[in-house]
């Protein structure tokens, strides 16, 4: 078996521990500014990268495994518009946080 499905397994952990660093950062500020509104944004940033490091990433990863063991395609395209769309979210509530601290 090929290790492209483990390399991009890896990479979709690592966008979910990014998006789990962005929400970190953004607490990490919003407590230091004492701004609770910022604090439930890191929150909601938190929760949609767990989802992604603990449901999306490894059910993408076992359809893929699964497609190449049936000797079919294993490009998935259903669940990389959800992590572009949980990406741009963390970006936006970083902007959101940085615009609030100026």
């Amino acid at each position: 078996m090929e290790t492209q499905p483990e390399r991009t397994g890896l990479a979709w952990q690592r966008t979910a521990l990014g998006v789990l660093g962005v929400a970190g950062l953004i607490a990490h500020g919003a407590l230091l500014a004492g701004d609770l509104l910022l604090v439930l944004l890191a929150g909601g940033v938190a929760l949609l990268g767990l989802a992604l490091l603990g449901a999306v990433a490894p059910r993408r990863y076992r359809g893929v495994l699964r497609a190449i063991d049936a000797g079919e395609d294993a490009v998935t395209r259903r669940s990389v518009p959800l992590a572009v769309g949980v990406v741009v979210v963390a970006a936006l509530a970083a902007a959101v946080a940085v615009l609030a601290y100026s």
